[in-house]
């Protein structure tokens, strides 16, 4: 995060509008949050009163995403996480992303979804819409063993 010496109001790079190149860095800038399991850092990056659909869950404002991750993460351990970026536009970007976790009883999940993200003019998210569905797997289905490899741009299986 950072401030331009114009503006005293903080900024989360790269900011809109987006690039083909930039684009990608927010997606992977993404992932790697994500991938920390830190409820506060990925909160971070979102505004104050940022709108999310996380499935059927509704949540308003950096407190509910907090706690809503911090549950999260209580529940799918182990998680790890793969996002890619589908199209982007101005302030928009579109991802799909794969992760996998497994629950308490040991059952390993992967999880496959779609995001919406809405950026305000400092790079932070405003809203993010997520649509995912959740597939038992076995130890030995699993395609994903800690954070993205350096260079790893891998296309995300369908299956």
């Amino acid at each position: 995060m950072s401030t331009d010496a114009n503006d005293s109001a903080p900024r989360r790079h790269p900011v809109p509008p987006f690039t083909a190149d930039t684009a990608r860095i927010k997606v992977q800038a993404a992932e790697d949050a994500w991938n920390t399991r830190d409820p506060q850092r990925v909160a971070a990056a979102y505004t104050p009163d940022s709108i999310w659909r996380n499935r059927s869950t509704f949540l308003t404002g950096r407190d509910e995403i907090e706690a809503f991750l911090t549950e999260k993460w209580e529940r799918e351990l182990d998680y790890v996480l793969r996002k890619q970026l589908w199209a982007f536009h101005q302030n928009r970007i579109a991802v799909r992303f794969q992760y996998e976790w497994h629950d308490a009883g040991g059952q390993w999940w992967r999880s496959y979804g779609n995001e919406q993200w809405e950026f305000d003019e400092h790079g932070f998210m405003s809203r993010r819409e997520a649509s995912i569905n959740d597939v038992p797997i076995s130890p030995d289905q699993r395609r994903f063993h800690g954070p993205r490899p350096t260079g790893d741009d891998t296309d995300l299986p369908l299956r």
